[in-house]
């Protein structure tokens, strides 16, 4: 299968990390939109397993809109941590993830894959602890994974899901409520702003606890 490669210019460890622990909150994706001004939220995907959550540089793949192919060349060029990015167009007829590569991946240390279009092998890769976020699922392989068909497939370019650009390297924010994206460009401030959120919310929670009223909170705060 030719592939066409680009390079990963992967964000500063301090910031993936720093995301990372944000994964130790409430709804983290929810966290990071919420800093970004409501921005670069995707719904509709959802996890194989409500309680997994991931934190990591995007690695992007873009497929054919016309003929599927499975991404297998993609984990040579995965380093651990990274979130595999799979734009496949929502495609529903096609699966184009699996057991096979979900464990392909653990092995390499891959975070989890965001899989916009169908998956199948859900409670294989589900006993294996591989957090995959998917659109749909549906039995049948794509068709190089059968035929070995020969279509490229663009690795490390700008790819969108759900409305929202990826570029390689932006940092990914995946929990049961959905991804969060991060312009890696972005990270530091949308990191610092997160925490800020944090802090919002805990003090919110503590007024709702002394028995403050909804006006007071938004006089207060201004929005909830």
């Amino acid at each position: 299968m030719h592939t066409a490669r680009h390079e990963l210019i992967r964000p500063p460890a301090a910031h993936v990390d720093g995301f990372r622990r944000v994964l130790a909150e409430y709804s983290p994706s929810c966290l990071v939109v919420d800093a970004r001004a409501r921005d670069g939220g995707i719904g509709g995907l959802v996890p194989v397993t409500d309680t997994h959550r991931i934190a990591g540089p995007a690695l992007t793949v873009n497929l054919s809109i016309d003929d599927l192919v499975d991404c297998m060349p993609v984990l040579a060029l995965a380093q651990p941590g990274d979130v595999v990015v799979l734009a496949a167009r929502q495609s529903r007829t096609t699966a184009m993830w699996g057991a096979l590569m979900s464990t392909l991946s653990q092995k390499a240390g891959v975070a989890g894959s965001i899989v916009d279009g169908a998956i199948r092998d859900v409670d294989e890769i589900r006993d294996l602890g591989f957090p995959v976020w998917y659109r749909s699922t549906v039995p049948r392989a794509s068709p190089s994974a059968v035929h070995g068909r020969t279509e490229p497939v663009q690795v490390n370019v700008p790819v969108v899901v759900g409305g929202e650009v990826i570029h390689p390297g932006d940092i990914v924010v995946a929990d049961v409520n959905g991804v969060a994206v991060v312009p890696a460009g972005d990270a530091e401030a949308v990191l610092e702003a997160t925490h800020a959120q944090i802090d919002k919310e805990r003090i919110v929670r503590e007024k709702i606890a002394s028995g403050m009223s909804l006006p007071e909170l938004l006089a207060e705060f201004g929005h909830l």
